[in-house]
């Protein structure tokens, strides 16, 4: 109990003589260093919010303006047109003996150069807004660039050319556009039609023809309206309905992992391991508050919305009975970890100073060292996460809204975020294929009861050093998370490093208070609760299979041979493969960002469509020439990039009739067509996984610095879930997901599949291939 007596800043006692009372210098200490840090963070928030607010503006500008004023008026110019004259008799006279006429003309001056200064950052901004509406860029040739595009980007560079900070281009970004109901219906239909024999889809046309006529006009000037108000028409509605509402587990279903570095290893320590991630989240946190991070900007020039990264540290998704709630602080001081049943908090700070990653690894071996057991219920305790929403809240609101254990799960969920200490060992061997599917099968769900699902990220550490992310997916898509691994993976690999031991460097401070150990007081009608949601987790677990691969035959340096997009090459090859696998072709899922608009999320690119049929079926058939296999490659090639531009660009199809559909739900308007829409299962579900959004070093230089990526669960119990990564010149990772229970679906045939695809379209373009 010694780290409860130093938390104490002073203690009394009541004695015959009197009460004493005993201070704790060292408490108040701490005290009065977390005041002044915290006082330092408000100091900068405001500075931050001053500078962000007149971007592209500065002090700086303001006071050239200034003195121009004044110079001009030393001159005898006018600039002003008589408004400094005319401010200057609107202001009071005789206040007092500073208050000179020439103190009221530079005061009026001013004024009215704070006036211009203003009117011009409003120009500025607006002129920025409407050149980033400009999208003619995305539908360019590569090397062919129009003069008006290079005008335009000129423009952009010249106005988005001062150094900006985090969330400088927000209120500059444009608002999603609401597409028009005709072209939406028209694209849904040219999406289906590779699905539907001639009845089906005539069908679907009749019930599209009279929604079109009939009901969306009322639906879309509702929709048009919110677009006016809100700012953006979609994403509230689909974090809402999409991931808060939703009552399915969070484990599998909507959570996703990420791996770390697979062809390098720093230590096998697993505590330093630890010491030197946590320190290096900490400093991207800092960075994150004071936005000294950069925008992300598309070919350098165009700004993506970066709203999503506010909520990545110190979120909790807390479990309701009809929809979840996002908690979000302002601030955390610690972390909440999980080891051998054991729940501790861990802090980060000493008064106002972060822990050095050595203090950190001291007191994360603390607590691998920790010989003391589970309290009764404990262990299995986060499996409450796991399971269903509704029997969680239940469970919450009955047993953990007072005394030690509000406290304790308190400490969980007003975290930064939480760490599982993992017994296990897990990497990836490349002379054993399923040493990668078993790591991210680890990731993904654990023994279910070893992560805390409803934190904003899990970081976990498996016994040998290994580590990897388990993400909740509703305050942020995959690119926000993976942002910050790549900025945590290269500033522990770069900058931090190890002892020569795989140790911390540094020396730790032995006199840190240990690691506080969480109390919980859990009734045995709560463990009955906690075991029914670890048997639903474990069922749900155990159905997942889960297929990793690296494809080492080529990677994007030799698509870009086949003149195509490399993810237009993947996406093919997943249709091939598809039909390969199940004889068919099914409505599939690629995920797009829609981050060129102010608080954009995604949209679904439907990437089965006419001309990939066409190409996967001469395929099949085995009876076309090259040259016209290679005519039917690149048309199906040009429609995938055209659509998956569309999409960016706010021109896609689901978000729209999402939209429609929940504003028909709160008019209460039936319509077959939309119900009909919104029941379509996806049962190949795919997505690129982003890398290199910033450059913490040289992939040429480093060329086994990759990550392997991230995965999900299928979509569809007779469905695939499909991530890959790019990963660099040579390379690309797999990650698929199915579920045994499904007789349909087997994860590792589909891979196999999906290999041979990709090796059969490089042969077509006689790309030469490395040895597999």
């Amino acid at each position: 109990m010694a780290e409860a007596h130093q938390a104490v800043a002073f203690q009394f006692t009541v004695t015959p003589d009197g009460v004493d009372f005993r201070l704790s210098r060292e408490a108040l200490k701490h005290i009065y260093l977390s005041g002044i840090n915290s006082w330092k963070k408000r100091l900068i928030r405001i500075k931050n919010g001053i500078l962000r607010g007149v971007y592209p503006g500065s002090p700086t500008s303001w006071l050239v303006v200034v003195m121009a004023t004044v110079g001009s008026s030393y001159c005898k110019m006018d600039i002003s047109m008589g408004l400094v004259c005319y401010i200057q008799k609107c202001l009071p006279e005789g206040c007092g003996p500073y208050w000179t006429p020439q103190t009221r003309a530079l005061l009026s001056m001013a004024i009215f150069s704070t006036g211009v200064w203003m009117m011009g950052i409003f120009f500025f901004r607006q002129t920025l807004k409407l050149l980033l509406s400009y999208h003619g860029w995305m539908f360019e040739m590569h090397g062919r660039t129009s003069h008006f595009t290079k005008v335009w980007a000129i423009c952009v560079r010249l106005l988005s050319s001062r150094r900006p900070m985090l969330y400088s281009f927000q209120t500059s970004l444009p608002k999603l556009p609401v597409p028009s109901v005709p072209a939406t219906i028209q694209r849904y239909l040219e999406s289906v039609r590779p699905l539907m024999d001639d009845e089906e889809y005539y069908r679907m046309e009749t019930l599209a023809k009279e929604f079109q006529d009939k009901t969306a006009p009322r639906l879309q000037k509702y929709l048009v309206l919110k677009s006016w108000w809100a700012t953006n028409y979609v994403s509230d509605w689909w974090e809402e309905y999409v991931y808060l509402r939703s009552r399915a587990p969070l484990m599998v279903n909507s959570n996703y992992y990420v791996m770390e570095f697979v062809l390098i290893k720093n230590t096998n320590i697993q505590a330093a391991r630890l010491g030197n991630i946590v320190h290096a989240m900490i400093m991207y946190r800092r960075k994150l508050d004071r936005e000294e991070i950069k925008p992300v900007m598309a070919l350098g020039i165009v700004p993506m919305c970066s709203y999503q990264m506010e909520r990545m540290f110190n979120t909790t998704r807390i479990p309701g009975k009809e929809s979840d709630l996002l908690q979000h602080l302002s601030d955390s001081r610690h972390v909440a970890v999980y080891h051998k049943g054991r729940f501790f908090k861990v802090w980060l700070y000493e008064g106002s100073q972060l822990l050095k990653p050595c203090d950190l690894e001291m007191q994360f071996q603390r607590i691998l060292d920790d010989p003391s057991p589970p309290q009764p219920g404990e262990e299995k305790l986060a499996a409450l996460t796991a399971g269903g929403r509704v029997e969680w809240a239940q469970a919450r609101q009955a047993f953990f809204s007072s005394g030690k254990n509000k406290a304790a799960l308190d400490a969980i969920e007003r975290a930064a975020f939480f760490v599982a200490l993992d017994e296990e060992s897990h990497h990836y061997d490349p002379e054993d294929e399923a040493s990668l599917s078993l790591y991210g099968k680890a990731l993904l769900h654990g023994n279910c009861y070893n992560r805390w699902f409803d934190k904003s990220f899990t970081v976990i550490a498996f016994k040998n050093g290994q580590l990897g992310l388990n993400t909740e997916h509703a305050w942020a898509d995959a690119p926000i998370i993976g942002h910050l691994w790549e900025f945590v993976l290269g500033t522990e690999t770069f900058h931090l490093g190890y002892t020569e031991t795989g140790h911390c460097l540094g020396k730790p401070n032995p006199m840190l208070a240990a690691p506080q150990r969480l109390q919980w007081d859990i009734p045995e009608q709560c463990r009955t609760v906690i075991e029914s949601s670890y048997q639903v987790a474990t069922a749900l677990a155990d159905d997942v299979e889960l297929y990793c691969f690296q494809f080492l035959p080529f990677g994007k340096g030799l698509i870009k041979k086949c003149r195509t997009s490399p993810d237009a090459f993947v996406q093919i090859a997943l249709q091939l493969a598809h039909f390969r696998d199940r004889g068919k072709f099914c409505l599939t899922y690629e995920a797009s960002m829609t981050r060129m608009f102010r608080e954009g999320r995604t949209e679904t690119v439907r990437s089965c469509t006419s001309e990939s049929t066409a190409f996967v079926q001469a395929m099949v058939e085995g009876s076309h020439m090259k040259a016209d296999l290679q005519d039917l490659f690149r048309k199906a090639s040009k429609k995938h990039q055209n659509m998956y531009r569309l999409a960016m660009t706010g021109a896609g199809i689901d978000r729209h009739l999402f939209c429609l559909y929940l504003v028909s739900k709160y008019l209460g308007v039936s319509s077959p067509f939309l119900a009909e829409v919104l029941s379509e299962p996806w049962r190949l579900s795919t997505s690129q996984i982003a890398q290199f959004q910033i450059r913490m070093f040289e992939p040429d230089k480093y060329p086994n610095h990759l990550a392997a990526g991230g995965g999900f669960g299928p979509v569809a119990d007779d469905g695939y879930g499909v991530s890959y990564m790019i990963a660099g010149e040579n390379t690309i990772f797999f990650h698929i997901s199915s579920k045994f229970s499904s007789s349909e679906t087997n994860a590792q045939r589909f891979g196999n599949h999906i290999r041979q695809a990709l090796l059969d379209i490089a042969d077509l373009f006689q790309v030469p291939k490395a040895d597999s």
